[in-house]
């Protein structure tokens, strides 16, 4: 509720000639210069504040808009943090990844031209955008494989083999032992990976021709069927891309995306009023 208020005592107005004004917060300051000349300016400025201010936080309306502004700002930084993966790939992994946002925007205007109702848009672009996800994903675990970075195997092989001895011990508290072991878990992870790197090289070309394949086969549909279509975004992997094991030093920028580009589901039910 404490952002709600914040939020409608700084509500902006925008006044011709002056942009947009604080209009509470510049009421307020003039109830206080003026209440130097006279008191009572205190207690009406006192009072219509505690009027208009918590009548503007408590209205649903307000509260929808202010949820709104803040979800924008989320998926902002969710957005540069994002790019910032992407910026990290050779230009030939940029341009594929290209080319397949371009084919995903033509699937849209396809359907877009077939007159297609919103929520089948909606419900389509988000599978779109889950397959990019997936293939970021899969580009970004092939740079670090082709880039190693300064750890090598002898390192990892020694932090693994204090862990265990770490935990052997058994000092720790509970959620210190629940820490390390998730630690060592993805160590030995990055320790398998490293073992059968052209595997997995292999793996995550083969998931990015699937993925290329599966959009040239939903814009060819759209193009041919002249009938819009929901599009199933679901794809199995043959590289293994869980725990982390292949992000390297964005292991924990992968896991906070993953919450804004992973986990959001197409809606494929038509909403009511």
């Amino acid at each position: 509720m404490w952002r709600y208020l914040k939020s409608a005592f700084l509500v902006t107005v925008d006044v011709p000639s002056l942009g947009s004004m604080p209009v509470n917060a510049l009421g307020a300051a003039a109830f206080a210069i003026l209440g130097f000349a006279q008191p009572a300016f205190w207690l009406l400025g006192l009072a219509a504040e505690a009027t208009v201010v918590p009548a503007l936080a408590f209205n649903p309306r307000f509260q929808k808009v202010v949820d709104a502004q803040s979800l924008e700002l989320s998926q902002g930084d969710a957005e540069k943090k994002r790019q910032a993966l992407v910026k990290l790939l050779e230009t030939g992994a940029q341009q594929r990844l290209w080319a397949l946002a371009k084919k995903c925007n033509q699937v849209l205007d396809v359907y877009r031209s077939q007159g297609a109702e919103d929520y089948i848009i909606d419900s389509n672009d988000q599978a779109l955008k889950n397959l990019e996800w997936v293939y970021l994903k899969l580009l970004v675990a092939r740079h670090h494989l082709l880039n190693p970075s300064s750890e090598t195997e002898q390192t990892l092989s020694k932090k693994i083999q204090e862990l265990e001895t770490d935990l052997r011990d058994g000092e720790e508290t509970e959620s210190l032992r629940q820490s390390k072991t998730a630690t060592l878990n993805i160590l030995k992870k990055r320790m398998a990976t490293l073992h059968k790197k052209e595997q997995t090289l292999e793996e995550i070309e083969s998931d990015l021709t699937r993925i290329d394949n599966q959009v040239d086969l939903i814009l060819e549909n759209a193009t041919v069927q002249g009938k819009p279509q929901t599009i199933s975004a679901d794809i199995e992997l043959a590289s293994d891309l869980l725990g982390g094991s292949v992000f390297g030093e964005d292991e924990s920028a992968i896991t906070v995306l993953e919450q804004t580009y992973g986990r959001q589901k197409p809606n494929t039910q038509k909403e009511t009023a």
